[in-house]
C-alpha cells in the first residue's frame, strides 16, 4: 500500500500477507473411474436405506393408519373408520396424562441419580490404581446385561421381602424388612433403571475426564489451587458438555424403559409409563385403535425431547469446531 506525505515523497507500507487457502473447485469433472465408485457407493447404501425405511418408517405409516380406525380384537366386526376418536378418548380418560406425569418422574429421578452416581465412578477411575481395567469391566456390566435379567435380580435376588439382599442388610442395621414391589414401586423402578444406567453416564463423563489436558490441572495445582477448587473451576466447566451429552442421550434411551415396570410392578403404584400404557392397551385391552393412538402420541413427545436434544448436540459440536 502507498501513502503520499507531500507532493514530492511518498511512504510506501506494506502488510504481510496472510497465506491463502485455497480449496479445491466444486466444478472440477470427475473421471469414468471416480464416477464408478460414487454410484458403486451409492448403490451399497440402498439396501441398508431399504431396510431402515422398512424396520422404521413402514410400521410406524401402519399404526398411523389404526389409530383412525376403531378396532378392537373382543369384535372383530365392528371395524371401521373413526377419524380422530381415538385420540379424543385417549386424552379424555386421563391416563396418558398421569403415564406421560410417572414417565416424567421415573425418567427424570433416574437421569439425575445416574450422573451423580456416574460421574463420582468417573473420577475414581480416572486415577491410576491396580486392577484399573478389571473395576473398569465390572462397572459397566450393567448397561451390558439384558433389561429383563436386571429387573428379575433385583425383584428376586436384592430387593424381595423375604430373602433379599437389600432387606437382609437392613436387618443388621436394626430396620424391618420392606416390601420394596409394593410399598415403593416408583422408588424400586427408579433405583433398577438408575443402576442399569449409571454406567453408560459414567463412560462419557471419563472420557471427558482424560479428555482434559494434565498441564492444565498442574498449572492450578502450581498456582496454589486445591482440589476442590480446581474441580469446581476447572473441571466441572470442562465437563458441561459432556454431562449435556449424557443427559440427553440417557433420557432418550430411559424413555424406552419396559422391562422393569413389566416384570417388577405391572404398572401399579403410579409406575405406569408410556410403554407399559401402549402395551397395556394392546395386548391386555386389546383394543388396537386406541394402542395405536398412544403410539402415535409417545412418538410425538419422543420427537420433541429427540428435536431438542439433536439441536443442543449441533450446539456442543459447533463450539468444539467439528461441525463447520
Amino acid at each position: 500500500m502507498v501513502t503520499v506525505d507531500s507532493p514530492t515523497r511518498a511512504v510506501v507500507t506494506s502488510r504481510p500477507s496472510r497465506p491463502s487457502r485455497r480449496t479445491p473447485p466444486d466444478d472440477i469433472p470427475l473421471s469414468g473411474r471416480e464416477r464408478k465408485a460414487v454410484r458403486t457407493a451409492r448403490l451399497l447404501l440402498w439396501p441398508a436405506l431399504a431396510v431402515l425405511l422398512l424396520v422404521t418408517q413402514v410400521p410406524f405409516v401402519v399404526t398411523l393408519v389404526l389409530s383412525f380406525q376403531e378396532w378392537n380384537l373382543l369384535k372383530p366386526g365392528e371395524r371401521g373408520f373413526v377419524g380422530f376418536d381415538n385420540y379424543v378418548a385417549v386424552l379424555a380418560q386421563g391416563e396418558f396424562v398421569s403415564s406421560l406425569f410417572s414417565t416424567v418422574l421415573i425418567v427424570g429421578a433416574s437421569a439425575a441419580l445416574s450422573l451423580l452416581l456416574g460421574l463420582g465412578l468417573a473420577l475414581l477411575l480416572d486415577r491410576k490404581f491396580r486392577l484399573q481395567g478389571l473395576a473398569r469391566t465390572l462397572l459397566i456390566t450393567p448397561f451390558l446385561m439384558m433389561p429383563a435379567a436386571s429387573a428379575l435380580i433385583w425383584k428376586w435376588s436384592m430387593l424381595d421381602a423375604n430373602n433379599g439382599m437389600v432387606n437382609w442388610f437392613l436387618s443388621l442395621l436394626g430396620a424391618g424388612p420392606v416390601s420394596w414391589n409394593t410399598d415403593l414401586p416408583v422408588l424400586t423402578v427408579i433405583i433398577i433403571v438408575t443402576w442399569q444406567y449409571t454406567p453408560f453416564m459414567m463412560l462419557i463423563l471419563l472420557a471427558g475426564l482424560q479428555s482434559q489436558s494434565p498441564e492444565v490441572l498442574e498449572a492450578a495445582s502450581v498456582d496454589g489451587a486445591g482440589p476442590v477448587r480446581t474441580f469446581i473451576s476447572m473441571t466441572l466447566p470442562h465437563l458441561r458438555q459432556y454431562v449435556e451429552l449424557a443427559v440427553l442421550l440417557g433420557v432418550i434411551l430411559m424413555l424406552q424403559v419396559f422391562d422393569p415396570i413389566a416384570i417388577v410392578t405391572r404398572g401399579t403404584g403410579g409406575t405406569k409409563t408410556l410403554p407399559y400404557l401402549l402395551y397395556e392397551r394392546a395386548f391386555i385391552g386389546l383394543d388396537i385403535g386406541e394402542a395405536a393412538a398412544y403410539g402415535v402420541l409417545s412418538v410425538i413427545v419422543t420427537i420433541v425431547v429427540a428435536t431438542i436434544a439433536l439441536r443442543l448436540l449441533f450446539k456442543i459440536f459447533k463450539a468444539e469446531g467439528v461441525v463447520r
